[in-house]
Parts: C-alpha cells; sequence; structure tokens
C-alpha cells in the first residue's frame, strides 16, 4: 500500500524543553498537500510493561498489579509493573529489572506480546508488553521517591475493574486486552528463560 499522499515532511525543528525525561520539539512540516503546519511532540526513550503471571494453586493465575499516584492526573491509579528504558539497555533485561525493583518478583519464563504506542499524537513513547511466569518473590528496590503498594487480582476482578472504570490507564487497558486473549487460548505466546545480564 502506497502512503505518500499521508506521509508529512520535516522542514525544520526548535527544541522547546529538555527535561530529566521529556524532551519537547516544535516542528515546521510539509503536508502532503502542499501545505505547511506546526508540529509539537514529546521524544520518550521508551519503555516495559510487565504482565505477571501469579500461579497460586494448579490452574489458578492471579496476576500481580500496582497502585500508584500519578502526579499529572492527581489520583491514585491501578497499573502493570512499568519502567522506561535506560540508554543502551536491552528489552528483556529492563522488563526483569523493572519486575523486581517495583514488585520483589523474579519471573523464570518470559513472553514478548507486543508494543503499544500510547499518545501517538504528541509523544514517540512506545511501550513493550511482556508476560511473566514462574514468580518468586523476593525483596522490592524502590527508586528514591517511589511509592507504590503491591496487590494480587484475579483476571476476572482486573476485567471487571477495567469494566467498571476503576482502571483507566492506557498501558493497563490494552494488557487486559492481551491477558484475556492470552488465557482464552486466542493468541499465543512465545515462552523462553530470563535473560542473565552480561
Amino acid at each position: 500500500m502506497n502512503d505518500r499522499h499521508l506521509i508529512e515532511e520535516k522542514l525544520s525543528s526548535e527544541e522547546l524543553l529538555k527535561g530529566r525525561l521529556l524532551h519537547v520539539f516544535r516542528d515546521t512540516v510539509k503536508l502532503p498537500d502542499g501545505a505547511t503546519a506546526r508540529r509539537e511532540y514529546v521524544v520518550h526513550p521508551g519503555a516495559v510493561m510487565i504482565i505477571p503471571l501469579l500461579e497460586v494453586a494448579p490452574g489458578e493465575i492471579r496476576v500481580v498489579l500496582e497502585r500508584q499516584f500519578r502526579y499529572p492526573v492527581g489520583q491514585v491509579m491501578i497499573e502493570f509493573p512499568a519502567g522506561k528504558l535506560d540508554p543502551g539497555e536491552d528489552i528483556q533485561l529492563c522488563a526483569q529489572r523493572e519486575l523486581q525493583e517495583e514488585t520483589g518478583y523474579t519471573a523464570t519464563g518470559w513472553a514478548r506480546a507486543g508494543v503499544l504506542h500510547p499518545v501517538i499524537s504528541y509523544s514517540t513513547e512506545f511501550i513493550d508488553i511482556w508476560f511473566a511466569r514462574g514468580l518468586t518473590l523476593g525483596a522490592r528496590q524502590l527508586d528514591a521517591g517511589e511509592f507504590l503498594d503491591v496487590f494480587t487480582a484475579t483476571p476476572a476482578e482486573l476485567l471487571q475493574w477495567c469494566c467498571e472504570g476503576q482502571v483507566t490507564d492506557a498501558k493497563t487497558l490494552t494488557a487486559a486486552l492481551w491477558l484475556q486473549n492470552v488465557l482464552s487460548g486466542a493468541w499465543q505466546l512465545n515462552w523462553h528463560p530470563a535473560v542473565v545480564p552480561g
């Protein structure tokens, strides 16, 4: 399929802000019809999200979730564990690190589900989606200034919270879709062992 009639061409770029997390630009672009327009957007290093499957009895699964206050929206949100990539960091190693740091869990089995672009209208951010199983609980290693509660729920409880509007975080809603389809057998995962840091 030819998309040339949709593509915008960058003519110039201006840096507006360079913070610790966010890097903001304003570009001038040429539209497909020849006119020009401005595009403001955030450059983001990318992130991972983990859907940890905790087997509490044979055939009985719970998911590991977090409750965390999110300042921009001013509320405590229910989320799956997630975190941003460090420069040059392997994506699976990032997922393994974030799971252990935030929840205390390590996992023997890992499967990459896919990628999510949460805010395509104004950010380059992508979130790599990972499943983890074979969980063992250890000590958390939260970052300075990071405060969150870790808890478990059944997949049915999570889906009900999504339906009722108690879960509104975009990445967690996407994870619930993946979880529902994986557990039903509609979507398959390719499981492999944890990666050992080199």
